[in-house]
């Protein structure tokens, strides 16, 4: 059997190997930048469902000289508390937080061996509310200081609605990023295919006179350049990936429980892993049209 060859060298071209380093860097940068809206997405996400729906309830310690004392007034203000969000008909649930749990979360400030017993650390009540409450907390937080003066709310709104326009700026700058990467890629081919265009011209006028089209012209750098988008595109991906896990273990280590709400689900990485595909589509789109574009100007 007689294998039919390509009249256009294309596997010799110098801008492959540019081609090919531009597709690799263009899609690691893709991947982690996406990787990183996809986990900024689930973040809020968790955000919306697990801190929306709460609310804490802080108990002021007594000021006595007798600290027994002031411990068994503040827990007495405690316990008014919790009576009083258990009698809300919008509250599902209030428990105040055992020692452990607050030592747990004084530990980072004050060290190992802490004993709060000797310390006016105020206590807690995680309070849940019922899905689809609406809630005056004005009014609720004035009820609460009647019911149990030491008493006060807080309805995360603040602070979150602040942690969220900072996670949306970040969303938005990655998006910015993301853009940009298909831009710069996108012009790579662009430009790359015009330098081969340039360098097999001859030959492609020679094609024309033997009654090849345009198009035919442009289905060879599709598929040469559909080729290289893939196999660059999976290079970038290999890179990708240990950066992604070693960005995720640093993220790990930080404490507070805040950045460990963002993470990756197989839906997620099902869409990272595409890319190459992806790299392969862009690439032989824009390998196509700005042939045909192209020729139509020399020809």
């Amino acid at each position: 059997m007689i294998n039919r060859k390509q009249e256009l060298p294309l596997k010799d071209d110098s801008s492959s190997l540019f081609l090919q380093v531009m597709i690799t860097i263009a899609v690691f940068l893709f991947a982690v930048t996406l990787a990183g809206v996809l986990s900024i997405n689930s973040m809020l996400l968790n955000w919306n469902q697990s801190i929306l729906g709460s609310l804490t309830v802080q108990i002021m310690p007594v000021n006595s000289i007798d600290k027994d004392k002031a411990r068994e007034e503040t827990l007495e203000h405690q316990n008014k508390a919790v009576r009083f969000l258990e009698s809300r008909p919008e509250i599902e649930k209030a428990v105040p937080l055992k020692d452990e749990q607050l030592e747990k979360l004084i530990r980072p400030w004050l060290g190992d061996g802490t004993n709060i017993g000797d310390l006016p650390v105020p206590r807690l009540i995680d309070v849940k509310v019922k899905k689809g409450e609406n809630i005056n907390f004005a009014e609720l937080a004035e009820k609460l200081a009647n019911a149990s003066p030491q008493a006060s709310l807080d309805n995360h709104k603040l602070w979150l609605n602040k942690l969220i326009r900072f996670a949306d700026g970040l969303k938005m700058l990655a998006m910015s990023i993301l853009l940009l990467v298909v831009t710069i890629a996108s012009g790579a081919i662009f430009y790359s295919t015009q330098t081969s265009l340039g360098l097999h011209k001859y030959i492609i006028e020679i094609l024309h006179m033997m009654g090849a089209k345009d198009t035919y012209v442009a289905q060879q750098y599709a598929k040469r350049t559909a080729y290289l988008g893939l196999t660059s595109g999976a290079a970038g991906l290999a890179l990708a990936v240990p950066a992604i896990f070693a960005i995720s273990r640093l993220a790990e280590q930080i404490e507070g429980g805040i950045i460990s709400e963002a993470t990756l689900s197989w839906g997620s990485w099902v869409l990272i892993l595409s890319l190459p595909l992806f790299s392969s589509l862009i690439a032989t789109v824009t390998a196509y049209y700005t042939v045909k574009r192209t020729l139509e100007k020399m020809m």
